[in-house]
């Protein structure tokens, strides 16, 4: 009997997610079992780290001849294991089994123990970060501008449980646009072109779940034309997210600007799928108790940053040192 053609694709393709998930949770066992060998391997050396990196050499080079064909196993990998096991415990290092050894050496060499190391980890795993990606979060600080910033928002009190969680952990304080170089005089509309031309770099700033919808995105409002400096869509939230970019110290009269933006893009493009829409005012600098002031009343969910771009020279400063020319020249 021949199969129906839709029974046949229906069978095709559950059959091909099972081998994919069971190919997954492979590579998931091999992984947590690599890791941790590597501690209990660390455990052993930190029981002999009296004898110090002699020792370890030595062993890596008999190690070799035992298993030709291993690898991860050079004195400078036995040193990272060693690290590994006098920094994590058994049952931190049942999280660390979930993200990959390369990840793992970076933490080590970027990260104290402690919370900022044990939420680097989980972060990791929950946004499924590539080692590339968790170094550089690393470096711009992100457990102290996202898990520890003193963040000004109304989330709390105008977004219903989790979404207000789950947008309160979006947020940081600063915003770090180090892919921007600032000087003086500049305005936003410079700034915006060149987040435009650094798009995936603006998103892995934004966070995991951003998706860009358009810059100075038109919303007809009765008869008059309005201008959204950047509207983004979150996946996660499964909220529009509305930015406004200011190139100046936070003042009150922003808040009430970016609730009109809300209220229009509530009206006209937020469907019966989609939450409350977000604002995000991203400023030079601001008072947070000014902001807080400015956000008490507002009827719409929106918070405040500030947000830094890479320093230069200041103007005209580049002017008075010599050319690669002139160096040249003298030497």
């Amino acid at each position: 009997m021949l199969a129906n053609n839709d029974d046949y694709l229906n069978a095709l393709g559950r059959i091909k997610s099972e081998i994919a998930e069971a190919q997954n949770r492979a590579v998931q066992s091999a992984n947590a079992e690599v890791i941790r060998l590597y501690w209990r391997v660390g455990s052993v050396l930190n029981d002999n780290s009296r004898y110090g990196k002699v020792f370890i050499e030595s062993l890596a080079k008999d190690i070799r001849l035992a298993f030709p064909k291993i690898k991860g196993f050079s004195a400078r990998s036995m040193w990272y294991m060693q690290k590994f096991a006098s920094e994590v415990d058994s049952e931190f290092c049942n999280s660390c089994c979930r993200i990959p050894w390369g990840h793992i050496t970076h933490l080590l060499d970027k990260t104290e123990p402690g919370a900022g190391r044990e939420w680097y980890v989980q972060a990791t795993i929950e946004n499924g970060w590539s080692r590339a990606a968790l170094l550089h979060e690393i470096e711009t600080k992100l457990y102290e501008r996202q898990a520890l910033a003193g963040k000004v928002s109304n989330f709390e009190r105008t977004l219903p449980a989790p979404e207000s969680e789950l947008a309160q952990q979006a947020l940081k304080d600063p915003y770090i646009f180090d892919f921007i170089t600032a000087r003086q005089g500049a305005v936003e509309h410079e700034v915006e072109d060149r987040m435009m031309e650094n798009i995936t770099r603006l998103l892995l700033e934004l966070g995991t779940g951003f998706a860009f919808v358009g810059r100075q995105y038109h919303l007809s409002v009765g008869e008059q034309d309005f201008y959204v400096d950047l509207l983004f869509y979150n996946i996660r939230l499964r909220s529009y997210v509305v930015v406004e970019l200011k190139n100046a110290a936070f003042k009150p009269e922003f808040a009430g600007k970016l609730n009109f933006y809300l209220s229009a893009v509530d009206d006209l493009l937020r469907t019966e799928h989609d939450n409350h829409s977000i604002g995000l005012l991203l400023c030079k600098t601001k008072d947070n108790v000014v902001a807080e002031y400015a956000l008490r009343d507002i009827g719409k969910p929106m918070g405040v940053s500030e947000y830094r771009l890479a320093e230069v020279l200041p103007e005209g400063f580049a002017e008075l040192l010599p050319s690669t020319e002139d160096i040249e020249k003298r030497m």
